[in-house]
């Protein structure tokens, strides 16, 4: 899919302005009601309100937000989300950014063993050139910080093409390792699975959001 197919997709209402006071009451111990409210609350503001907002004010407190104060209590609140809603979505992006910064080097190498492989180009069909981890991680920044301005639907299926390649280099690295380290193999062939099912939760999340139905 090119980034122009995703320029009409339809955008949900706007919620209202919010600070981190207004989740302090759904802190330890509170009704996963009202937990789950809050969660698409911030995950509606940061794609719908802080890309939409000509105020200046509700911008910086959306940034803020941002910051690691703000946005490891609000993953905290995502990652209990059904995996295809918006939060649920924002929830995979948090982690995969989080998997590029801790471990650079051997995301990028999983990276460049699935670019390698033959399969390549049938797991990332429409995505021309999948992206890097840099780059998923800049385009996940922007998100989560509620400074994203491009379709959200394409930036949520190249990051499933990310997950996609890293699955295939993830089960290359397996497959190298099957006799000489069993558990390794086990361990990265587990990883590669989980990935290609972020990949198929993200792919499900942007058909959603173009239909007008990711909530």
């Amino acid at each position: 899919m090119s980034e122009q197919a995703g320029s009409s997709a339809p955008r949900h209402h706007k919620p209202k302005p919010f600070a981190p006071v207004d989740f302090e009451p759904f802190a330890g111990g509170a009704d996963p009601a009202r937990v789950s409210e809050a969660a698409h609350l911030a995950a509606h503001a940061l794609i719908s309100h802080g890309r939409k907002s000509d105020d200046p004010a509700v911008t910086k407190r959306l940034i803020k937000l941002a910051d690691k104060e703000g946005l490891e209590a609000i993953a905290e609140m995502w990652a209990e989300s059904p995996p295809r809603s918006l939060p649920g979505a924002l929830w995979r992006l948090y982690a995969l950014r989080a998997a590029t910064q801790q471990n650079p080097d051997r995301m990028a190498a999983f990276f460049q063993a699935g670019k390698d492989t033959a399969q390549v180009s049938h797991v990332v069909a429409g995505v021309a050139e999948p992206p890097g981890a840099d780059e998923v991680r800049h385009m996940a920044d922007a998100i989560l910080s509620g400074a994203f301005d491009g379709d959200f639907d394409v930036a949520l299926e190249r990051s499933a093409a990310f997950c996609r390649v890293v699955a295939l280099g993830q089960a290359r690295f397996a497959d190298d390792s099957e006799h000489s380290n069993e558990n390794r193999s086990s361990k990265l062939t587990k990883n590669s699975h989980q990935l290609v099912k972020t990949a198929e939760d993200l792919e499900a999340a942007a058909a959603a959001w173009r239909r007008g139905e990711l909530d």
